[in-house]
């Protein structure tokens, strides 16, 4: 006697109450593996793109804020600190290496970053095409933007003022693109990368500031060389040994009139507060998985009141107890496991859906069909739930009497 082909026929014989079963207990499974895709991911991509990254220094303001304009490159700039004092920081012993960035313009939303070569160092980036930038408004662009707006080597644009697409153009000099990134799955993906001379160059034009210089070669280490005192956005620091992690931090906060973020520690902090907010979302999760065993449950008690005849009568052809038992536990972990396979696919789907258009940002870097070894746990919590709640409905089954079934 197959089993299973008996099985799946009953729940079919029920299409709409076997469908609602199905679906209630996928949207709880469903929230499940969104968070863990999104948790697992965006834990690995901020890990990945803060990797090399001691120490970050800026403008007073919000650590968080100077760690995610400057590392993640997903919030605005804390302000922009004098040069001067900058190099003055960067020439610190504890100190290996100092890559100052300026910030502030973007082109099509996707952000300018003015740097030197150690930025590219530091990513351990490849050129798919051309070379890095060697003058003044010459850049490199990240893979997802030359894809994004259809740029190759040679091509001109025009940036724009703020971090905003809708800002207004610096119409004085276009920018030639030199070289195309390969892709590295890291931040420099999305970036516009260019000197820092390029940077100042665009906004003190607008000053009509004198441009001799603009035919120059660019700074390609270190600080670019300047008569005039001239801002930076923030500097990434690399420490020289881990001594530098208890007392950098301290001297430039208490001794200067910049900021210095670690960020370890405020990413950790970050998760820390997002933390809250999943485990209430998983506990909703798992309210509607307990409210769907619990339906799964009331569905398969139900349906054994009306088959205990059918129940006999396999009985009476050769099935033993323990047969129909396993019948009941059978529909129940058909069930949950379909419910499970559904709501993997479900949590999927709409995790491409929510990251649709989404070229830029927090959700940008997310992969909605990547599959984790978690999502097998989903199933195998699914199974569990569906033998519990079929427990009691197939001890009834097996406890059934022919005699008096066949009888009535």
């Amino acid at each position: 006697m197959n089993m299973l082909k008996l099985s799946w026929k009953y729940l079919i014989s029920k299409p709409l109450n076997t469908g609602l079963n199905i679906l209630l207990l996928a949207l709880g499974l469903a929230i499940i593996a969104v968070l863990l895709l999104v948790q697992d991911q965006f834990e690995s991509q901020m890990d990945k793109d803060a990797k090399g990254i001691d120490l970050v220094v800026g403008a007073k303001g919000s650590p968080l804020q100077l760690i995610l304009s400057s590392v993640y490159h997903i919030d605005f700039p804390t302000g922009n600190i004098d040069m001067k004092e900058a190099k003055a920081v960067s020439r610190n012993r504890l100190i290996k290496n100092a890559i100052p960035l300026s910030l502030g313009d973007n082109y099509e939303g996707y952000r300018i970053v003015g740097t030197n070569y150690d930025y590219l160092e530091l990513y351990e980036v490849e050129f798919e095409k051309g070379k890095a930038w060697q003058k003044p408004f010459e850049v490199v662009l990240g893979q997802d933007v030359a894809k994004a707006l259809q740029l190759g080597v040679g091509d001109k644009f025009m940036g724009s003022h703020g971090i905003g697409s809708s800002s207004h153009e610096h119409d004085h000099h276009a920018y030639v693109v030199t070289g195309i990134l390969a892709k590295s799955g890291r931040v420099v993906d999305k970036l516009v990368l260019t000197s820092i001379e390029s940077v100042w160059f665009t906004h003190y034009e607008e000053d009509e500031h004198d441009h001799s210089a603009m035919d120059r070669p660019v700074a390609t280490k270190g600080f670019p060389n300047t008569e005039g005192d001239r801002e930076i956005t923030t500097l990434l620091i690399q420490y020289r040994s881990p001594m530098a992690a208890v007392q950098l931090p301290r001297f430039i906060n208490s001794r200067s009139s910049l900021q210095a973020a670690s960020p370890t520690f405020e990413i950790s902090r970050l998760f820390e507060l997002l933390g809250v907010g999943i485990k209430m979302i998983k506990g909703l999760a798992f309210v509607i998985v307990s409210i769907a065993g619990l339906s799964i449950f009331i569905a398969l008690y139900n349906s054994l009141k009306e088959r205990k005849y059918d129940l006999a009568v396999m009985r009476t052809i050769g099935a033993s107890k323990k047969q129909l038992f396993f019948h009941i536990v059978l529909e129940g972990i058909i069930l949950t496991g379909l419910g499970a396979l559904v709501g993997i696919l479900m949590g999927h789907l709409f995790l491409s859906i929510l990251v649709i258009g989404q070229e830029q940002g927090a959700l940008s870097s997310i992969t909605p069909w990547v599959f984790l070894k978690e999502e097998v746990w989903i199933v195998l919590f699914a199974v569990v739930v569906g033998v519990v709640a079929s427990i009691i409905p197939a001890s009834g089954a097996y406890r059934t009497d022919i005699a008096k079934q066949l009888t009535k």
